[in-house]
Parts: structure tokens; C-alpha cells; sequence
């Protein structure tokens, strides 16, 4: 992973302007180390899709639902530049095709790792998995815990949120869209 000296310098000045030593021992390798995080915490701007699903498509005459459950994500608050995370939920019902299981958390991962809003978050997870597969329907329910909500502002510490995304027979039908929320709302059991 290359290091943005842009980065390095900037955050050499961030620490100037709020009263810090940048030559503190604590402190002097940090812009190197907050310019090497930041080239992760956002490297979904340098993937996309079709690269990470990687013709990992296949033909199969399943036609029930396949969900992935509480996929981990970590993310920026587009707003704050502050981290949320949580758990996604992303499911989708075949239409002859299914895609490799390790890729459904891979596209959170991608879209995660972009500054974002939780709700475009939901929405773009969504459409990948809808334009990559063209599946019956897609659903997509996120929760999230947000630190510019829980370490400032407001400061309330329990809060999370909730958004979702429905595509297809998740959204046109009302037996389907519920037996997704109750196998997301199933208690794990391993």
C-alpha cells in the first residue's frame, strides 16, 4: 500500500492547529500511520463490483432464498468523518443464478469502506447484488452504531440504526419481505 505524504502532512497540520507537538515522541510517526489507515478505511473507492464478484456466478435451479447474515462492516459518516458499524443482513432469491458466498460480504466491504451515509449504504449494496445476479429480489437491512451520534452531538450511547433496502418480490411481496425480517431476527445458534 503506497502512503499519501498529502495525507502525512495534512494530518501533521491537524495536529498543530488543535494544540499538539508533531514531534512529541507519541506523535511522530503518527501521520504515517493515520495516512496508512485512511488508505484502507477507504479503499472501496479503488474496487468495484464486477472485479470482487470476479465471474464467480453460477447456474443453479435453487429458487428459495439465500441469506447472508450479520456481516460485520465498518465505516465513515461522510458528515463527521467519525466510524459506524455494525451488522448486514443481504439476501436475494435466485432467478438461475447465485453468486459465490464470499462475495455478498465482499461488496459490503466495498461500499463500507467509502465515506458514507447508512442509507446509501443500504441502497448501493442492494442495486450491486440486483445488477450483478438479476435475481427474483434482493433485500438488504442494516443496523448500525454511529459514533458522530454517540461520541458528540447527542451523545447517546445505546442508539442504533436501522435502514433497509427491498428490491423485487422482497418489496412487492408481503410473505417473503416477512419471512426475511423474522430469519434476520433468528437467534444464532453456533
Amino acid at each position: 500500500m503506497t502512503i499519501n505524504k498529502k495525507i502525512e502532512d495534512i494530518t501533521k497540520t491537524l495536529l498543530s492547529e488543535i494544540g499538539e507537538d508533531s514531534n512529541r515522541e507519541g506523535l511522530v510517526k503518527t501521520p504515517h500511520r493515520v495516512a496508512k489507515s485512511w488508505g484502507f478505511l477507504t479503499n472501496g473507492y479503488k474496487q468495484n463490483v464486477d472485479d470482487i464478484v470476479n465471474n464467480a456466478i453460477f447456474n443453479e435451479k435453487y429458487d428459495e432464498m439465500v441469506l447472508v447474515k450479520d456481516i460485520e462492516y465498518f465505516s465513515l459518516c461522510e458528515h463527521h468523518l467519525l466510524p459506524f458499524f455494525g451488522h448486514a443482513h443481504v439476501a436475494y432469491i435466485p432467478d438461475g443464478k447465485i453468486v459465490g458466498l464470499s462475495k455478498i460480504p465482499r461488496i459490503v466491504d466495498l461500499f463500507s469502506r467509502r465515506l458514507q451515509v447508512q442509507e446509501r449504504l443500504t441502497q448501493e449494496i442492494a442495486y450491486s447484488l440486483n445488477k450483478v445476479l438479476s435475481p427474483k429480489g434482493v433485500a438488504v437491512v442494516i443496523e448500525g452504531q454511529h459514533m458522530c451520534m454517540q461520541m458528540r452531538g447527542v451523545q447517546k450511547t445505546s442508539a442504533c440504526m436501522t435502514t433497509s433496502h427491498m428490491v423485487g418480490l422482497f418489496r412487492e411481496d408481503a410473505k417473503t419481505r416477512k419471512e426475511f425480517l423474522n430469519l434476520i431476527n433468528l437467534e444464532k445458534r453456533f
